[in-house]
């Protein structure tokens, strides 16, 4: 949904990857070469990987939120019906 724009850490790496890539490509694929830049690829796509992974949102997180807007909801549905002459809003979870 929403994209990161990329660190300059993340660039370099793809250039490095980009560089194993083409140093694979000029040996041939049973040398010791090849296996040992081979490898450095793997490690070099992991740390990629861990580099570019997003934060998740915990369903717990996500279950309050949606508490919290069904409550906003319900209440400003209420609201246009009956005025409300409390404190309404105090029922809404406040942020921790």
């Amino acid at each position: 949904m929403f994209t990161r724009k990329p660190t300059p850490e993340l660039i370099a790496l793809d250039e490095v990857i980009a560089n194993v890539l083409s140093e694979m490509a000029g040996l041939p694929v049973e040398s010791k070469e090849y296996t040992a830049a081979s490898d450095n690829y793997v490690k070099l796509l992991k740390l990629r990987k861990e580099l570019t992974s997003s934060v998740k949102v915990s369903a717990d997180t996500v279950a309050l939120i949606a508490a919290n807007l069904a409550g906003i909801i319900l209440i400003l549905q209420h609201e246009r019906v009956n005025v409300v002459a409390s404190k309404a809003l105090s029922f809404v979870g406040k942020l921790r």
